[in-house]
């Protein structure tokens, strides 16, 4: 018996080269320009995702630090620690941190706008370092507790980023060592950068807080921000007896 295999001719299909598209032709070429635009693209993406862990990791470590070293140095029964500022004994303000600031070289406290739900750690100076990671206070300034102008300064496109939106009566509230203070604000101005008016000594007790403006403004803003709040509690008694 014979088995008879047939094999079909199988004809490749032939495929005109006219009808295909010439990848080459049609993908996009990136210029040098572009390759260099892209690249300082991807830095500075980088060095802003760097800029925002180091200020959240900071104020992260610091606001819990803060919290357990305050619960600690908290008199027993007491939900806090406040000392009335009548009795608080002045010390010079050339010392940029006094001895009621004993567990961290440098923080002052917590700055806090209920409303706009703002709320960063405070530390002394006001270095490119130090605003940075947080609001700086001013040297030479008062220190919550004592009599006169507390002067604070942040960026407008970090920490006081929320102050455009920011009205007169608002409440700003001030946690330290040493006690709770309570501000209301009274002004917002728009000054010079050179007006030093602003943070001059007070005969009652201010809280000065200063940034850029305007905030949408790119590169080194031409003016400052200033909002003017009146301490409201703890009550404070006058500077000087009249009667």
């Amino acid at each position: 018996m014979r088995v008879r295999v047939s094999f079909a001719a199988v004809t490749p299909n032939v495929v005109d080269e006219s009808q295909v598209p010439r990848l080459s032709r049609n993908t996009p070429r990136w210029s040098l320009g572009q390759y260099v635009f892209l690249i300082l693209a991807t830095i500075c993406l980088g060095l802003y995702g760097y800029s925002y862990i180091e200020r959240a990791l900071y104020q992260s470590y610091e606001s819990w630090s803060f919290d357990r070293a305050t619960a600690r140095t908290a008199p027993a029964g007491s939900n806090q620690a406040v000392t009335p500022v009548w009795s608080i004994v002045h010390e010079s303000q050339e010392s940029a941190l006094p001895s009621e600031f004993p567990f961290s070289t440098s923080v002052i406290g917590r700055l806090s706008i209920p409303r706009l739900h703002l709320s960063a750690m405070v530390r002394e100076g006001i270095d490119g370092k130090t605003l940075r990671v947080a609001v700086g206070h001013i040297p030479s300034t008062a220190l919550p507790g004592q009599d006169g102008n507390v002067g604070v300064a942040g960026h407008r496109d970090t920490f006081f980023r929320g102050l455009k939106d920011l009205r007169t009566a608002d409440e700003i509230q001030f946690t330290t060592p040493r006690g709770d203070f309570r501000y209301q604000v009274e002004s917002l101005m728009i000054v010079e950068p050179d007006n030093v008016e602003v943070l001059a000594a007070s005969g009652t007790n201010v809280l000065t807080m200063v940034t850029c403006y305007p905030f949408s403004y790119i590169g080194n803003a031409p003016k400052r921000f200033i909002v003017r709040a009146r301490q409201v509690s703890p009550q404070t008694q006058p500077l000087f007896n009249l009667e």
